[in-house]
């Protein structure tokens, strides 16, 4: 009977290990606003403030994290998706209009960074992470848009390809996909999360000093739309509301958001403790335990 009692005891203390209290205590999901069509591509910048994308409204929103509110930043936007800043400051962009990826400053000035790949139109970069070189991480699915009149995507495989500092020319480092969305890095800048929502998997990568990937292994048998990560190693997927993994790829909190979609997530705030949801025609916000390293 004791050694039965010690073994219930260490199952016990798994089973708390595994269940990390992430979300502070009596915190609620808060609805911020719901006046958009569908909200994307939430970034964090230095101040704590979130900037996202109500891409069929073509404009880029501004969350201040002071006053709970929001506002237009830049309308139009070139049908922004992705986001994330640069460590510069400027808001790196993935412009589905025209399928590039742009760098919109502080003063709003756009500088295209990415217009074609080989001479060709990508499918249309989706989702952008800068990781501590200042090198971007770009994946690129495809999803026809209404806005592509004239104009269809070129490039046949769904890849994610890196901009390496300095250059203009994406180089391949992933093409055995089906269509890569999700992506973001560690903050050492030594592991690279991809979601392959298409296959209903998201993988885990080593990057060399060249920005390539290597040692791809399967993380968790969940794609996602968008994703970050804590300071405790979690990884937060989006979908049917934000399920969150350990490091060692073992769910351990399902967030539930009151709509059909949770398109993306990170962390804001001045002490990113705020976890910024963006859902369908909404965002919100949940005050975590937890701190976002992105």
């Amino acid at each position: 009977m004791k050694t039965i009692n010690v073994l219930f005891a260490l199952l016990l203390l798994n089973s708390c290990a595994n269940a990390q209290d992430i979300v502070e205590a009596g915190a609620s999901l808060t609805l911020v606003s719901e006046e958009f069509k569908f909200t994307e591509g939430p970034a964090r910048d230095s101040e704590g403030n979130v900037y996202f994308t109500d891409q069929p409204n073509d404009r880029i929103v501004k969350w201040d994290a002071e006053s709970n509110t929001v506002s237009d930043w830049m309308h139009p936007s070139g049908r922004s998706n992705g986001l994330y800043f640069d460590h510069q400051g400027n808001l790196i962009s993935c412009a589905d209009e025209n399928n590039q990826l742009w760098k919109i400053d502080p003063e709003k000035n756009v500088t295209v960074l990415v217009e074609k790949f080989e001479g060709k139109f990508l499918g249309g970069p989706n989702d952008v992470w800068v990781d501590p070189k200042g090198g971007m991480y770009i994946t690129d699915p495809l999803y026809k848009r209404d806005w592509w009149k004239d104009r269809e995507p070129e490039v046949e495989k769904r890849r994610v390809y890196y901009l390496a500092p300095g250059s203009t020319q994406l180089t391949i480092v992933e093409e055995n996909l089906i269509m890569p969305n999700g992506i973001i890095g560690s903050k050492n800048g030594k592991k690279l999360f991809i979601a392959d929502p298409g296959d209903k998997k998201t993988y885990v990568y080593k990057i060399n000093k060249d920005g390539s990937l290597y040692d791809r292994e399967l993380f968790c048998e969940m794609g996602s739309d968008g994703m970050t990560l804590d300071n405790k190693g979690n990884l937060y997927l989006t979908g049917n509301g934000v399920t969150v993994f350990n490091k060692d790829g073992k769910q351990i909190k399902h967030i539930k958001v009151p709509e059909n979609w949770t398109a993306n997530v990170t962390f804001g705030g001045p002490e990113r403790d705020i976890l910024f949801i963006t859902a369908m025609d909404a965002v919100y916000t949940l005050q975590m335990k937890v701190k976002g390293i992105n």
